[in-house]
């Protein structure tokens, strides 16, 4: 676990010293250059794991790599950058390089940066580009992915597909959201005090990254008239998406032999009923967002197939269309109806629960889609601005050992992404 103990301002142009404690086991120095680069005191020698090569618009030299997509040339910053955040590995828990990449690249970009701290010590990054950490429109998502790591693919098949962990979830956005704000700017078509940006850990386990951030920025009176956040919607517009509930379920009996049963309490066969149960209710829907649907996603129990089980347990998540409240009560219900019923002890651990999200999305020349999967948007409180969700990729094949982007989806969403910035100024 990595761990930085001090929120760090760097949008000044004093060096500043500080010490990062990697397992209370060594330090390692780092030092805040003049123009606020982070001196990295083992900088890789490959460019594209952790130091930016900051390729431009004119950077054609490698259009006929056969390791970038065919499309190179139509937006090489677009792609460089997009393969270089590929390379770095950053599953939940170990985002420290991927931090440090996006740090010296934001600030090579001209904007002021401040890391916002998690409680175990990681770090937020939140960046702006003029004199005011409020701006009209912030640009947000994740920079952590699910295990595990493997490598940028450009396939130059048909669809000029992108392979690699966070090829869309959630690096792609990144890309995208950077990229599209550069170029406006570039253009004159935005200010300086118009759009910022907050990149988060943690938003594939727990969300404790935006929760951080956001107490952090409600606390120093940060607000936006629009936030757009990054996922994978195949470059539409999301209505809204489900709510979680997510909950793990332990059912403690007594072990027998197993020829004679009615000396024990068979936790295995207690459970497997309400396993049966839970998949089998007929949970509530919503006209918009659809069904309720559980998942089982984890189940163990027993010692030997001749001793009556003494223990048994279950996790479960439910992507929700009505609100948590609601099923919590239903899955209490029969979890009481069976403690009840039964002589087992029973340990329920509710580890998430969020109500479904409603989004803007009545936006001309956007299509739009309902979200199966649940974000970051219910770990920010909305304080009155409008919500858009918004990403190149598909998340039928983010989380899964072929994510991938396709060329053209990154280059339509850097568009894309302009006009939202423009319509919500």
């Amino acid at each position: 676990m990595l761990s930085i103990f001090t929120r760090i301002a760097v949008a000044g142009p004093v060096p500043y010293e500080f010490n990062l404690n990697v397992n209370n086991n060594f330090n390692l120095n780092f030092k805040l250059q003049p123009d606020g680069l982070i001196d990295h005191p083992e900088k890789p020698e490959n460019p594209s794991h952790g130091q930016p090569s900051h390729g431009g618009d004119d950077d054609n030299d490698d259009y006929d790599d056969p390791t970038l997509p065919k499309a190179y040339k139509k937006n090489p910053k677009l792609f460089n950058l997009h393969k270089e955040m590929i390379h770095i590995e950053s599953i939940s828990g170990h985002e420290f390089e991927m931090s440090y990449y996006l740090i010296n690249y934001l600030r090579k970009e001209g904007l002021n940066i401040e890391l916002i701290p998690t409680p175990d010590g990681r770090n937020n990054i939140y960046a702006w580009y003029g004199d005011s950490k409020s701006t009209k429109v912030l640009l947000t998502t994740h920079f952590d992915t699910v295990p595990p790591f493997f490598e940028y693919n450009a396939a130059r098949d048909e669809e000029d597909r992108i392979y690699g962990r966070g090829a869309n979830d959630d690096k792609g956005s990144i890309a995208a959201q950077l990229i599209a704000a550069e170029e406006l700017l570039k253009a004159g078509e935005i200010g300086k005090n118009d759009v910022s940006f907050l990149f988060v850990v943690s938003e594939e386990v727990g969300g404790i990254g935006m929760l951080s951030a956001d107490a952090y920025l409600k606390e120093q009176g940060v607000n936006w008239s629009t936030v757009i956040y990054g996922e994978p919607t195949e470059n539409k517009l999301a209505v809204g998406h489900k709510g979680i509930y997510y909950f793990d379920l332990g059912v403690t009996g007594i072990a027998s032999h197993s020829g004679y049963p009615e000396l024990g309490i068979d936790a295995n066969a207690v459970l497997v009923d309400i396993m049966y149960e839970l998949n089998h209710y007929n949970w509530p829907s919503d006209k918009l967002l659809g069904e309720t649907t559980i998942n089982i996603g984890l189940f163990e129990g027993g010692r030997a197939a001749n001793v009556v089980s003494p223990a048994a347990n279950m996790t479960a998540l439910l992507r929700t269309a009505v609100d948590a409240n609601t099923i919590d009560n239903i899955v209490k219900g029969i979890v009481e109806k069976y403690e009840k019923s039964t002589e087992c002890k029973f340990e329920f651990k509710l580890m998430q629960g969020s109500d479904p999200t409603f989004l803007d999305y009545k936006l001309k020349g956007f299509d739009t889609f309902i979200a199966k999967y649940s974000t970051d948007i219910p770990n920010m409180e909305n304080r009155g601005f409008k919500r858009y969700l918004y990403g190149p990729g598909s998340i039928h094949s983010a989380h899964s050992d072929h994510e991938y982007v396709t060329s053209k989806s990154l280059l339509d969403s850097v568009e894309d992404l302009k006009k939202l910035i423009k319509y919500s100024l």
